[in-house]
């Protein structure tokens, strides 16, 4: 039976401003808001909290996290998925892509195995019992310094819900790590590598990239058109890298590390990516540009949890603080994703969209949530 729910007295996120309203729900959609903080019989008074749409995120390795929470532990994965799916809804994110990697170095120093199909096959079964709590999404990340990475990605098809393709370049010397320190330091702490290890994982790394590397980029791009995936860019650090982004039909720059190369995408039209654990820390734990400076240059579009998945929100916040303009924050995680990526029937409060929402207040500063609410069903 379709039922009704009536959010009122609630601070509603709209976009482009807020309101004291109320949200009327039926079923799985968005009916009605009103403005005014009268409760009508058999609403729900939410004393002025904020009412929001559900958190969208592009690019989380939080699924990647569950399934090996230590190197070379390989958690059961049904288990992982719901796990991660509980607590991205505990979040307040209602559609995530899930970040998977595709490209694979089964032999030499660095290895990295594949996974991916199988666990986007295990991700589709459980969606398919209706098991999953919120939206779904692939974003496939596909690694250029690899030596599967071309067969990986022919096993992935429209029908697989992909939604991104982002081309990864982990050569070092470049990109996310020039600073080759940055990279010894990532490697040694988290998989013991020895010097000589190094060495010889930073070798095979930039041979991988001179044998396959322009093949694979051009592979990775056909496969997006085919998926109907939107493209985009990683780490960029030039206006030349940019420009090259661009030529390849990328919309959408995760994390470029300089100042130069998200103007250069912002003023391009292609949205700017940067995470909230960066923006809230003050800086990239990486030693690039902080997320804090592009926001001030207005080039941050959207925002992404990262590795940090309660992040999503209080950053949003903290950028609604720094704007004065809550509306504006919101959208770096609601609006702005959902429009780069075409879902159009989420992402923000308007009658006729998806019924997903959060319901927040303040606690110390900080965001605290009361409700998630999922094609108008509660998840938390």
């Amino acid at each position: 039976m379709t039922q009704d729910l009536v959010l009122a007295n609630a601070t509603v996120v709209l976009p482009g401003e807020t309101i004291t309203g109320s949200v009327h729900l039926r079923g799985e959609e968005i009916m009605a808001v009103d403005s005014g903080g009268y409760v009508p019989a058999g609403a729900v008074d939410c004393e002025g909290d904020f009412v929001a749409p559900g958190l969208i995120e592009l690019h989380t390795d939080n699924l990647e996290r569950h399934i090996q929470p230590r190197p070379r532990v390989d958690w059961p994965h049904n288990a992982a998925i719901l796990a991660h799916d509980a607590e991205l809804a505990s979040t307040g994110i209602t559609t995530v892509f899930d970040a998977m990697r595709v490209g694979s170095i089964p032999s030499g120093q660095a290895r990295y195995m594949k996974y991916a199909r199988q666990l986007a096959s295990e991700l589709w079964a459980l969606r398919a019992e209706d098991a999953l709590k919120i939206s779904h999404f692939l974003h496939l990340r596909a690694e250029v310094c690899s030596e599967t990475l071309e067969e990986e990605m022919a096993e992935f098809g429209p029908e697989d819900r992909v939604g991104i393709v982002s081309l990864m370049d982990h050569t070092p010397g470049q990109r996310q790590f020039r600073d080759l320190t940055q990279l010894e330091a990532y490697m040694k702490g988290k998989f013991g590598l020895s010097d000589a290890e190094f060495v010889a994982h930073v070798a095979q790394l930039k041979d991988l990239r001179d044998r396959h590397g322009e093949a694979h980029e051009a592979y990775a791009v056909a496969r997006a058109k085919h998926y109907g995936a939107v493209l985009a860019s990683h780490d960029d650090t030039t206006k030349d890298q940019v420009v090259t982004s661009q030529g390849y039909g990328v919309r959408l720059a995760e994390f470029p590390t300089t100042l130069e190369a998200a103007r250069a995408s912002h003023d391009r039209g292609i949205g700017v990516i940067m995470g909230a654990p960066n923006l809230i820390r003050g800086g990239s734990h990486s030693g690039n540009v902080a997320a804090g400076d592009l926001a001030a240059a207005g080039c941050l579009d959207i925002l992404s949890s990262d590795y940090v998945p309660s992040a999503l929100l209080l950053a949003a916040v903290k950028l609604g603080h720094d704007w004065d303009d809550m509306a504006r924050g919101i959208a770096t995680v609601t609006r702005t994703p959902a429009q780069a990526v075409g879902l159009h029937d989420r992402g923000e409060i308007a009658s006729g969209k998806r019924a997903d929402l959060i319901r927040f207040t303040m606690r110390g500063g900080a965001p605290a949530l009361r409700a998630v609410w999922s094609r108008g069903a509660r998840v938390a």
